[in-house]
């Protein structure tokens, strides 16, 4: 008679398939069962070796990884679910994943990625669910998710997310539910839903939205069809500016109301010359609702024998290592200027609402670069020594300086003529001031004593002089000559100082003169 082995009971045998059954190749500290491994909150800093090469599930949750090294996962090509939650990754390299062909979920939630590189996700094709929240993204690019055929989630709320490109999530067609709520989103164009032909869910809330013209979409595909890929709590979508529709929903703002003021652009000067090797920084004012997005591009210059199609493809490339175009910040900064980078500059400003151009012409000063005769030095009195030539104001030098430079240059000519005009001043008061000064009696009057008799007046003192050529004089100080009187002001500067109307001055002193 053949005995029978006794049956296990039931929970028994579940005791015994839970039991971690380590492998000879586990990595310490983690524990391994038949086809998982939990190596979650260990402090790792890497993906530890030594994983079987069959494990389909694999927790690295709330440890200290901040890079996938390549190759770390590339024997585990057997993987289905992988936890990277609560780590400290930074970026994801180009097919960091694409050894796993076979992965249905990925969690990267609570990281601190700030983008997602082209080809991040290459090599996923069966990927269905991806959980990308929490994490500190701003921008979602262009064909982000392009290699993702067959996800059905995204989630992507509680980000830093501020700009959804027209094509980030081209390639999506088989995404049921897109979670975008909690994000920095203004706006959020028709294009960019558009390959979301599965979609059946979409949570949009708590996003400060501008509720402008761009917006007019949403609003009337929510109430036409929308709707239904929307809870009742998701439908809340509500305005964050302008302020006069703060706080209101969407839905329950009119479309008169939904507007955008089309850009203007100024630039100051619209010519402008530079000369070599100067730096140039030119500001492009832009005005208009929403906030324009203001571009600059140098406008190409089509020569003869190449098409202008190419022209126009090449005109957005710098010019010998600088850069032609600066793109949201209004200014154009060019650098270590050279001939390449004169010509003529467009700068862009777009909004919902349009777009204005305004063109620019810069022209370089090639002056220095020719030779110049050696110039014959000038006379002393042509410039006084140590004074260096001023620019004209007409002269192309002159208008290639700058405003400031214009500015301080004019004062200082002004400035030295109101010195000039003091220093005449001073030299006509002093020499006032010393005729009008008195000296001690008898000094400035002329006594001559001949041994002739009687007195005599200058003019015959002159004649004497003349005639008879005498040159030795005897002076007597003890005979006045002539009477008190008015005396005259000086001619040769003017009025004399203080004198006015009915004023007498003290006549000069004068003697008897014996000829």
């Amino acid at each position: 008679m053949a005995l029978r082995a006794p049956a296990l009971p039931l929970p028994l045998l579940l005791l015994l398939l839970l039991l971690p059954l380590r492998a000879t190749g586990c990595p310490a500290a983690c524990r391994c069962y038949s086809a998982t491994v939990e190596c979650g909150a260990l402090r790792l800093r890497v993906v530890p070796l030594g994983i079987p090469p069959g494990t389909q599930t694999l927790f690295l949750q709330d440890n200290n990884i901040a890079r996938l090294e390549p190759g770390a996962l590339a024997p585990l090509a057997a993987l289905r679910r992988l936890y990277l939650h609560n780590n400290s990754l930074r970026a994801l390299e180009a097919g960091a994943f694409r050894a796993q062909p076979r992965l249905l979920e990925l969690a990267l939630t609570s990281n601190r990625l700030r983008s997602l590189r082209s080809g991040a996700f290459a090599g996923l094709a069966q990927l269905r669910v991806l959980y990308l929240a929490g994490n500190q993204l701003v921008r979602l690019l262009d064909f982000t998710f392009l290699h993702l055929p067959r996800l059905q989630e995204l989630h992507l709320q509680e980000n830093s997310i501020e700009l959804l490109e027209d094509q980030a999530l081209a390639g999506l067609s088989s995404l049921a539910l897109l979670d975008l709520s909690r994000n920095q989103l203004g706006t959020i164009s028709r294009e960019a839903l558009q390959p979301l032909a599965s979609l059946q869910v979409l949570r949009l809330t708590e996003n400060p939205w501008r509720c402008d013209c761009a917006l007019h979409w949403l609003g009337a595909w929510i109430k036409e069809g929308g709707q239904r890929l929307l809870t009742s709590r998701d439908r809340k979508i509500m305005c964050a500016e302008p302020p006069r529709l703060a706080l209101q929903s969407l839905l329950d703002v009119s479309h008169s109301s939904l507007i955008c003021i089309p850009p203007s652009v100024h630039v100051q000067p619209l010519e402008l010359t530079a000369n070599l090797g100067e730096d140039l920084r030119v500001a492009c004012q832009a005005s208009g609702y929403p906030q324009p997005l203001v571009t600059w591009r140098k406008v190409p210059q089509p020569r003869e024998g190449r098409p202008r199609a190419q022209a126009q493809l090449e005109g957005g490339l710098g010019l010998g290592g600088h850069s032609a175009s600066d793109t949201g910040s209004g200014m154009l900064f060019l650098s270590n200027i050279t001939l390449a980078h004169a010509g003529k500059y467009e700068c862009e400003a777009s909004n919902a609402g349009g777009a204005a151009r305004v063109p620019f012409r810069l022209l370089v000063n090639v002056s220095r670069q020719q030779p110049q005769q050696p110039a014959q030095p000038p006379p002393p009195a042509a410039r006084p020594a140590g004074r260096e030539p001023r620019p004209e104001a007409g002269s192309m030098a002159f208008r290639a300086l700058g405003l400031a430079t214009q500015t301080a240059i004019a004062a200082a000519i002004a400035l030295l003529a109101l010195t000039a005009l003091l220093l005449v001043a001073m030299i006509c008061r002093r020499r006032r001031r010393r005729k009008k000064a008195r000296g001690p009696p008898g000094e400035g009057a002329l006594f001559v004593n001949d041994y002739s008799d009687g007195p005599c007046t200058f003019a015959q003192l002159e004649e004497l002089r003349d005639e008879r050529g005498h040159e030795m004089f005897v002076i007597n100080r003890s005979k006045p000559l002539f009477a008190e009187g008015p005396a005259e002001a000086p001619a040769d500067c003017g009025p004399a100082e203080g004198a006015g109307p009915g004023l007498r001055v003290p006549p000069p002193v004068a003697y008897e003169i014996h000829c």
